[in-house]
């Protein structure tokens, strides 16, 4: 099964930038979207079902034009949990999540902590988050939580992190949640598979920060420890520019 999770910083603006044949190219059974940024009634879903993706689902803010998740499937899940169920964390829409036999695959869009207000936000979701993973684990153990953590984990998933130190996303509030939620059972699996720096999946639109690859990696495939043997591979895929982030995929094999 390979997965892709991709932020694309609105959905629509990312198919006018040749989405579609992309995804076609790329060709995953499931891809995790974040920040759609609209309702499934603005996107031209033909085009997405034209493409091999009849089942889609959508989880969208309540606030019109921001946030939002998504999962495209070739094949129909068993079930598709929208949301968490936590009104505190599911009216900005960033949890969905579908249920297949062999694994269940979660579309994760974290808050950013661009404020004061909304940094105390993002710790009272992680806190919370945490908390409905650890339940969650116990009816679904097989799970893949993709998504825009919007958190760097460590020096090496970012490309200065000495300046960088005070800034929301490599706070050391922000890298120890991350760390912790990792021991709790999950795998980065891009890290599982690559050891080298320099590897990033978010950056700037000011000062050509991406042709200087200037990043940060804060969208991760966390697949947790019951499925590691069954994970084949795991890559970063820069080439893809509909948006600020590019893709990730992970594979398994069942």
């Amino acid at each position: 099964m390979k997965i892709i999770s991709y932020n694309v910083n609105g959905i629509r603006a990312a198919m006018r930038k040749g989405f579609i044949a992309w995804l076609q190219n790329a060709n995953p059974d499931v891809i995790c979207i974040q920040e759609t940024k609209a309702n499934v009634d603005q996107v031209a879903v033909a085009e997405i079902e034209a493409a091999g993706y009849p089942y889609h689902y959508w989880f969208s803010a309540q606030k019109k034009g921001y946030s939002g998740v998504a999962i495209f499937c070739k094949n129909e899940p068993n079930h598709v949990a929208y949301g968490t169920g936590i009104e505190s964390m599911d009216f900005e829409g960033r949890n969905i999540r579908v249920d297949f036999d062999e694994v269940s695959v979660m579309s994760l869009y974290l808050p950013s902590g661009t404020n004061i207000a909304r940094l105390e936000h993002k710790l009272e979701y992680m806190a919370t988050f945490q908390a409905y993973v650890d339940n969650l684990k116990k009816t679904h153990p097989n799970l893949v939580i993709c998504g825009d953590y919007n958190i760097c984990h460590k020096a090496i998933d970012i490309h200065d992190p000495v300046r960088n130190k005070n800034v929301s996303g490599f706070l050391p509030v922000e890298r120890e949640w991350i760390g912790n939620f990792i021991d709790s059972g999950f795998i980065d699996s891009f890290r599982f598979f690559n050891k080298e720096p320099h590897h990033y999946t978010w950056w700037s639109y000011r000062a050509n920060s991406r042709a200087n690859n200037k990043g940060w990696r804060i969208d991760y495939n966390m697949v947790s420890k019951p499925l590691q043997e069954n994970m084949s591979r795991a890559v970063i895929l820069p080439e893809a520019h509909h948006s600020d982030h590019c893709p990730h995929l992970v594979e398994l094999k069942f």
